[in-house]
C-alpha cells in the first residue's frame, strides 16, 4: 500500500490515476480506524477505481487542547486494517501539520448559512471553521470525484455539503449510515478510551434514542425532550450535554411538527471525560 505524507507526492499519484481514466474516491479520517471507517472505505471502493484515505488529526477543529493531545494516533495499525480491505486500490495520505498548514495553523472563517451555529456549534467554538478548512484543503489537493462521510457526524456532513455548494467544488458528497457495535453504541475512535464501566453504560445512549423515536410518533418534541432529560437525570454515570430534535435541512430545533419535513434526534453525552455523540432519523 502506498503511503504519502507530502501533498506534491499525492498529487502526482492522483494525476497518474486520472491519466488512466480511473475514478478517485476519498475517505477523510483522523485515524484510529475502526469498522465504521472500513464501511466507508468499502462503499468508496464499490463506487471508484481508487480510494484515497487521509489520516490526519486536525488541530484546528479541537476547541479542547487536552482532547487533541489525547486523540489516538495509530498509523501503523490503521494501514494494517486498510490492507485487510485492499492493498492495491487504496492509497493513504498521512500529511504532517506543516504539510497542511505551512507553519500557519489557523482556520479559515466560513459562512455555512447558520448550520455552524446549531447543536455542536454551540458547544465547540470554532470547530466547524476547522473542519471546513481541512476538508477544503484535502479536496483542493486530492480532487476526488466522490467523498464519503458517516452520518454519525450528521451536522459535519451537512456542513461539508454546504461547503461544496458554496465554493463550487466538483466533488459528490456521499453520506453513509451509522455503523454500530453489537450493543448499539455508535462506532467511534473515542470508544477505545472508555473504561469497562463506561463501555457497559454507553449503549444506554442509543437505547434512549430508539425510545425517543417511538415516542415522537405520538408526542411533541418538547415532551420527548423532557423525557430524555429525565432518563439521564436518573442515570448513575452518564451525563447528558444536549438532546435536540431538529429539522434535517436547517438543523434548527423543532418548534412545531410539519408533515412535509424530516426530523432527526441528536444527542451528546459525557462518559466521564469522553464525549460521545449519536443521532437517529425520526420520520
Amino acid at each position: 500500500m502506498e503511503i504519502y505524507s507530502d501533498k506534491q507526492q499525492i498529487t502526482l499519484a492522483i494525476d497518474g490515476f486520472k491519466a488512466k481514466k480511473l475514478t478517485v474516491g476519498m475517505v477523510p479520517t483522523m485515524g484510529a480506524l475502526h469498522e465504521g471507517h472500513l464501511q466507508l472505505v468499502k462503499k468508496a471502493l464499490v463506487d471508484n477505481d481508487r480510494v484515497v484515505v487521509s489520516i490526519f488529526v486536525n488541530p484546528t477543529q479541537f476547541d479542547n487542547k487536552d482532547d487533541l493531545l489525547k486523540y489516538p494516533r495509530t498509523l501503523e495499525n490503521d494501514v494494517a486494517l486498510l490492507n485487510t480491505v485492499s492493498s492495491t486500490k487504496i492509497v493513504v495520505y498521512a500529511p504532517t501539520v506543516e504539510d497542511m498548514y505551512g507553519g500557519n495553523t489557523v482556520s479559515q472563517n466560513f459562512d455555512f448559512d447558520g448550520l455552524e451555529f446549531e447543536m455542536e456549534g454551540k458547544f465547540r467554538h470554532g470547530h466547524f471553521d476547522g473542519v471546513g478548512t481541512i476538508v477544503k484543503r484535502f479536496f483542493d489537493i486530492v480532487k476526488p470525484h466522490k467523498a464519503y462521510f458517516g452520518e454519525k457526524d450528521f451536522q459535519q456532513l451537512a456542513i461539508i455539503k454546504k461547503l461544496v455548494e458554496k465554493y463550487n467544488i466538483p466533488v459528490q458528497i456521499v453520506g453513509c449510515e451509522i455503523h454500530r457495535e453489537s450493543n448499539g453504541l455508535a462506532m467511534s475512535s473515542r470508544n477505545t478510551r472508555l473504561s469497562p464501566k463506561y463501555k457497559e453504560a454507553a449503549p444506554f445512549i442509543y437505547k434512549t434514542l430508539k425510545a425517543a423515536k417511538e415516542k415522537f410518533g405520538t408526542k411533541s418534541a418538547t415532551k420527548v425532550t423532557e423525557w430524555v432529560n429525565a432518563q439521564f437525570n436518573k442515570h448513575d454515570i452518564l451525563e447528558l450535554e444536549y438532546f435536540l430534535i431538529s429539522d434535517i435541512e436547517t438543523l434548527k430545533p423543532l418548534k412545531r411538527k410539519s408533515k412535509t419535513k424530516k426530523y432527526r434526534a441528536f444527542i451528546a453525552v459525557y462518559a466521564n471525560d469522553i464525549r460521545l455523540i449519536d443521532n437517529i432519523a425520526l420520520n
